[in-house]
């Protein structure tokens, strides 16, 4: 066993192709024609070596890259001095379920009627734009977007050509967008700009965070965008990891080539890991909150009612507890992650809606094993602690046999315990969009709901709450309420999400020149970006705070945040430090000496 290599890579890797095809994660970064691995490493020293072995790699900021592996050769790689660690990428889901009325926002532009956004960087890497719309354009006409990014698209050699040091996509500057936006037909425009946001998700995101036109207005309307339409990296057209800190490292040196400061929004996540700031994502996001003058804002998820986490704690007294799970009708494929604290050993049983039964065993060489109960095959994979992360996991794939659906009903997975040192344990399932709504645990636990990578720590997590009745939406991913947590970097003390802003019934623009109320928290992070860009234009741009970067706009933040109804302590893990409200984010005595 590498220890260099996560377990889900290493359970890939262990796995033939024909079976990871049949499952939703593990094929994930394989390339079936060019045969070869895309993966995520954090190395030191130079990677030079790696082109004599034909592995093609992509810099990234702080350490990081990504590598394109000829298959067969990801174990060799990772066996190198220069390698740290080693990821597969994973699938990301978008978080979606008139903005800033309830984020004192109109407030602070009854104080400062110019604070606006102007001078700063608004990052989106969503789904892309619809650029034609009056709302990303200046009172000129022409456009507020500065490069637009979509890496979706297949460079020619010649004019369209992918940013400087990656291999995907085509970058497109302001003045190829002006050029399209005066073509005289829609053909001609998509001839010069080939790019459409197809679903309408990045659209609605960017419009929230800085539309600006007659009807009107988001949060900051006069900064400028950096917008980055996501690969599509299935039929499925969700963006996975790697494309996404490709455009993290693209707007972060944008923004350093610009001189200008950067707010930049992630409005998607996933629930595949530890839920504990352990993952390169992670924790490259951490380090990319670093570099220059950058927030970085990402919503808590849509996880909170989806009945996809429990967790629970095997006791001196009581050392068993069996956790029910209910699997819906044509379910194709389910996955299961447990994850606990290594100094605890526990004999797991898993059975069948049938009544068939297996155990697992303890430890495995390789950590791989297979088991079949009914019609449905499991593939299990025993993980050890990496140099990253002290947490153990066990990772269940559930495959049909046989026929195109798993056993639905009751699996009741048994945890009893030999050696009960924290006694606790923590199952995770995939993202609600990624399973039947009536796929989940029944006695389901809504805190550390969070999706990652909202889970970084120096990024600012968003979650949403219904601003008609003050109080929070249930299904806002919660956060780390648990003050014995004992696994993963965060631990017990640490308090997120930060904030929450509004995500039901938000007023958005939409890819048909319309605007349409949209839900999720996906919506509420364009609102906290926005709000970020207000703040760094107060700050920086005006001169009244050169440093309101990073974590200090977050603190920022917190300390203006209000209470909501219903919630009597703060922070707590459904709404973090209160509702924002960016009025009172701001000092009085600095903006109204007299106030």
């Amino acid at each position: 066993m590498n220890q260099k290599l996560e377990n889900l890579l290493q359970l890939a890797l262990q796995t033939s192709e024909e079976t990871r095809e049949r499952t939703e994660d593990l094929n994930i970064g394989f390339d079936e024609r060019a045969r070869t691995w895309e993966v995520i490493v954090k190395y030191h020293g130079s990677l030079d070596i790696l082109e004599t072995l034909n592995v093609q790699i992509e810099y990234l900021i702080a350490g990081y890259a990504l590598l394109t592996v000829p298959e067969g050769l990801v174990e060799a790689v990772a066996e190198l001095e220069q390698i740290e660690y080693v990821e597969k990428p994973k699938r990301f889901f978008y978080d979606v379920i008139g903005p800033a009325e309830d984020s004192c926002i109109q407030q602070l532009s009854r104080r400062d009627l110019s604070l606006s956004g102007r001078g700063t960087l608004i990052a989106v890497a969503d789904s892309g734009i619809d650029y034609r719309l009056p709302e990303f354009r200046k009172a000129d006409g022409s456009t507020r977007i500065r490069f637009l990014w979509d890496q979706t698209l297949r460079p020619d050699g010649e004019n369209r050509r992918p940013p400087e040091g990656f291999r995907m996509g085509v970058e497109f500057n302001s003045a190829q967008i002006n050029a399209a936006m005066e073509a005289e037909t829609p053909q001609r425009q998509f001839e010069l700009l080939p790019t459409a946001d197809t679903g309408g998700h990045g659209t609605a995101v960017a419009g929230i965070a800085a539309g600006s036109s007659g009807r009107y207005s988001g949060v900051a309307p006069e900064a400028e965008l950096l917008i980055v339409k996501l690969g599509l990296p299935d039929a499925g057209s969700f963006p996975r990891t790697t494309e996404i800190m490709r455009a993290v490292t693209w707007a972060v040196r944008k923004a350093l080539e610009l001189q200008m400061p950067l707010a930049l929004n992630l409005s998607f996540g996933n629930s595949y890991g530890a839920h504990d700031g352990s993952s390169l994502l992670e924790r490259f996001l951490d380090n990319a909150a670093e570099i220059g003058r950058t927030v970085i804002c990402v919503g808590s998820g849509n996880e909170g009612a989806n009945a996809g986490h429990l967790a629970g704690r095997i006791g001196e007294s009581e050392r068993m507890t069996d956790v029910e799970l209910a699997v819906a009708e044509y379910e194709s494929g389910l996955n299961i992650q447990l994850w606990k604290n290594y100094s605890d050993v526990y004999r797991i049983r898993l059975r069948s809606p049938g009544g068939q039964e297996s155990a697992l065993p303890a430890s495995v060489e390789g950590g791989k094993y297979t088991l079949r109960l009914e019609r449905t095959e499991i593939l299990v994979y025993i993980g050890e602690p990496t140099p990253y992360a002290a947490a153990q996991e066990i990772y269940l794939d559930m495959l049909p046999l046989g026929r195109p659906y798993i056993n639905s009903g009751v699996w009741t997975i048994r945890l009893e315990a030999l050696k009960s040192v924290t006694g606790q344990y923590y199952f995770y399932l995939p993202s609600g969009a990624a399973r039947s709504s009536a796929t989940g645990f029944y006695r389901p636990t809504p805190d550390v709901t969070l999706t990652i990578p909202s889970t970084a720590a120096k990024v600012i997590t968003v979650g949403a709450y219904d601003s008609t009745y003050q109080a929070y939406a249930d299904f806002s991913g919660r956060g780390y309420a648990d003050t014995e947590r004992t696994i993963g970097v965060v631990t017990a003390g640490i308090a997120k999400p930060d904030l929450v802003a509004p995500g039901v019934g938000v007023l958005a623009p939409d890819i048909y020149g319309s605007y349409l109320p949209v839900t999720g928290t996906s919506f509420a992070t364009p609102i906290v970006t926005g709000s970020a860009a207000l703040l760094m234009e107060w700050g920086i741009v005006r001169g009244n705070d050169p440093f309101l970067y990073g974590e200090k706009v977050k603190a920022y933040m917190r300390r203006g945040a209000q209470p909501l109804r219903g919630e009597t302590q703060y922070p707590n893990e459904r709404v973090g430090w209160g509702r924002l409200c960016v009025e009172e984010s701001l000092p009085n005595e600095k903006v109204y000496p007299f106030g």
